[in-house]
């Protein structure tokens, strides 16, 4: 098992994010080689599946989505998601690996 890959930033923490669009609902599925996957019902159209996943991941760290933000890979589904105001701990804390 491998641990999520996280690097601490000023203002908070990154790590990256493998999308899987039109899925049957929106969830976390889990850290596989130190990506987060998650899964998310809404088309990659219009930024839809973007707002998705923040949406997603919000509930799953408890913070509003606007604590959220796609640093790189907007337009694919491998993400750099940064979450302003956590630190790896509390990231940790819900992902452990």
């Amino acid at each position: 098992m491998v641990d999520l890959w996280l690097e601490s930033c000023p203002g908070g923490v990154r790590f990256r994010v493998h999308v899987k669009p039109r899925a049957r609902r929106a969830e976390v599925l889990g850290v596989q080689a130190g990506v987060l996957r998650v899964a998310v019902a809404a088309p990659p159209v219009d930024g839809e599946a973007n707002d998705e996943l923040l949406r997603t991941l919000g509930r799953a760290l408890s913070v509003p989505r606007t604590a959220l933000e796609i640093v790189s890979g907007a337009s694919g589904r491998s993400k750099l998601i940064l979450a302003r105001g956590l630190s790896e701990a509390q990231v940790r804390a819900v992902w452990p690996g």
